[in-house]
């Protein structure tokens, strides 16, 4: 079988309340179940987490970010390891991200061109240049499954000179990064290019950029500058004005974006695939996300507290670990309670996630939704009358 035939996208089934899809995202290293969420590998590794773990809790594709595996340990070596699955020890599919997100996010120490972007390492402080071809090579380089074109994700999506301005320019390094990728094999290279839309907050040039990037007739798409400052009505409406114009024979990820509300918004709007460093950070930080709502474990409440986390969504490798071990464990800064929140996060949206993917088919999705949102937002303290240490 060919690469080209290892990727494809299948709709199994749509709510017929809304536009979410039930699918299957094929790829050289198996299939992925849609909607989906990855969760992030920054530089190698989903941090705290065993792969084997990963697979035990739910992760089918995970992600790599092309700029931080560049600047440590560096693409050369990452490819004489045997590539990224086997630098991650992952045997699933892997997606890496462009670096297009560090142009927004490393403002301060970056400086944008028309031909590409210069980064100031957060390594050592040397001069870092990207340009879509470099960065179709680093990529081609780690080998992963799916790789996203090079992009100028803006900082402020309500102000439509530069969200234009960027917008433009994802498009012309779009097309270097396609032209690069074909060069050097395209599909053959049993390596995937998404295209990425831009278009900050304006309806037409969210429009207009998703129609721009399906002209390159890819194996999937993503939504890109969602999330970065605008409140949560114009973030429904930027994936709403984006995913009208994408094709619906393609899978579509929305990029950066993970809350449980996140997930319902997207899935309704036709979003496959999702990542975001939320459950992961949240965990380090001993925040845990839960059926009853976010409970944070250093409050002193929980000190004598003999329950399990979360009864209705019990994450495997937290059998035996009361609230109260899970306190004392993230008082002391044991390296073992940060990774047990890390896994109870983990699981409890890969959990959400296939409770979704059964919701479109039962046609119950607007049901869940209420079901889960009533209570995910909300902060779980002890019993009244308790201070917080």
């Amino acid at each position: 079988m060919s690469a080209a035939a290892e990727f494809g996208y299948r709709v199994q089934a749509e709510c017929p309340h809304t536009g979410a899809r039930r699918g299957v995202l094929d790829t050289p290293h198996g299939p992925v179940e849609t909607p989906a969420f990855m969760p992030v590998g920054t530089r190698g590794t989903v941090k705290g987490v065993h792969p084997r773990e990963l697979r035990e809790l739910g992760s089918r594709m995970i992600l790599g970010n092309t700029l931080h595996l560049h600047l440590r340990p560096g693409e050369e070596t990452v490819a004489r390891l045997g590539g990224l699955h086997r630098f991650m020890n992952w045997d699933g599919p892997v997606l890496t991200d462009s670096g297009g997100y560090q142009v927004f996010s490393m403002a301060d120490i970056r400086a944008i061109d028309e031909d590409g972007v210069t980064f100031k390492s957060v390594v050592d402080g040397d001069r870092v240049r990207f340009t879509p071809e470099r960065v179709v090579d680093i990529q081609l380089a780690l080998a992963p499954d799916v790789m996203m074109a090079f992009d100028h994700c803006p900082s402020d999506p309500h102000d439509r000179g530069e969200v234009q301005a960027a917008t433009e320019r994802t498009h012309r390094w779009l097309e270097r990064c396609v032209t690069r990728w074909r060069e050097r094999g395209g599909l053959a290279t049993g390596t995937a290019l998404f295209g990425i839309a831009q278009g900050g907050a304006f309806e037409d040039l969210r429009a207009a950029s998703a129609e721009a990037i399906v002209q390159h007739d890819l194996v999937g798409y993503a939504i890109g500058g969602v999330s970065v400052g605008e409140d949560r009505a114009a973030m429904r409406d930027a994936v709403s004005f984006a995913s009208a114009h994408l094709p619906a024979d393609k899978p579509r990820y929305l990029m950066g974006v993970g809350t449980p509300i996140d997930f319902f918004d997207a899935v309704e709007r036709g979003i496959d695939l999702f990542d975001c460093v939320t459950p992961t950070r949240h965990g380090r930080n001993h925040q845990v996300f839960t059926s009853r709502g976010l409970i944070n474990l250093r409050h002193r409440g929980w000190k004598d507290c003999a329950d399990p986390l979360d009864p209705d969504c019990p994450a495997p490798h937290l059998d035996g670990f009361s609230m109260g071990v899970l306190r004392h464990l993230a008082k002391t800064n044991e390296m073992l309670g940060a990774q047990l929140a890390t896994l109870h996060n983990l699981h409890y949206f890969h959990d959400l996630l296939r409770r979704i993917r059964e919701a479109i088919c039962a046609g119950s999705l607007p049901r869940l939704r209420d079901e889960v949102l009533s209570l995910a937002d909300q902060r779980v303290d002890p019993p009244s009358g308790v201070q917080r240490s």
